[in-house]
């Protein structure tokens, strides 16, 4: 199964606070949607959002799965995905999951999933899940503990990128990926698969497969 990290980020390394990118960059997120069978968010960027996953011209395939991961269960259920389209995928640990389906009902699928050693979730068991329900392909839209998680549990298979001509400087600002450990040795090695630069918005739109994983 492909599983594809999408991101963008300014020169700095940061991708908060969010919406920075151009709408070029929203159509680049908007067709890596439609060419993937489902996407992966972190609760952290749903709770600073309110994504619902769509793709070209404001599409939601009832066909195309959208799943949410959670350690802490402390998603609102406001949020417009549990009211528009096909109903969200919510992957958590098994001793909140009666919890959480207790609270969304109809509205979303609880599955619990195992805990790694760390007390993560395992990704590779939510990835099993959805190759089960169809899916060859997923595109994993962050946030920054679920971009780092996904790397050092060896779950992603390519990266896209869109650099930003942009810089903040922040510390507290999130970074593509921030973690107590090296996530290789010491070094996760990528190779470019294309590079295209959009000449108006400065933005670099960048391909890579990971070549070692753990």
């Amino acid at each position: 199964m492909k599983s594809i990290l999408i991101c963008i980020e300014t020169l700095c390394g940061r991708i908060s606070p969010a919406g920075f990118g151009s709408k070029e960059d929203r159509r680049h997120l908007e067709r890596a949607r439609e060419q993937t069978d489902a996407s992966l968010l972190g609760a952290g960027s749903l709770r600073a959002g309110d994504p619902e996953f769509r793709t070209f011209e404001g599409k939601l395939p009832v066909n195309r799965l959208r799943a949410i991961v959670t350690r802490s269960g402390n998603i609102p259920a406001t949020k417009s995905i549990f009211r528009t389209g096909p109903r969200p995928l919510i992957f958590t640990k098994f001793s909140i999951r009666d919890m959480l389906n207790e609270r969304f009902g109809e509205r979303a699928e609880v599955i619990g999933v195992p805990e790694t050693d760390s007390g993560m979730l395992c990704l590779k068991t939510i990835l099993d899940n959805l190759e089960q329900r169809g899916v060859e392909s997923c595109l994993i839209e962050g946030g920054g503990l679920l971009n780092y998680e996904a790397f050092k549990q060896g779950v992603v298979t390519e990266l896209l990128l869109t650099i930003a001509p942009k810089i903040i400087g922040k510390q507290t600002e999130t970074c593509l990926v921030s973690g107590p450990t090296a996530l290789g040795t010491p070094f996760i090695h990528l190779e470019l698969l294309s590079c295209r630069m959009n000449a108006r918005s400065g933005e670099l739109f960048l391909h890579y497969k990971i070549l070692d994983r753990r």
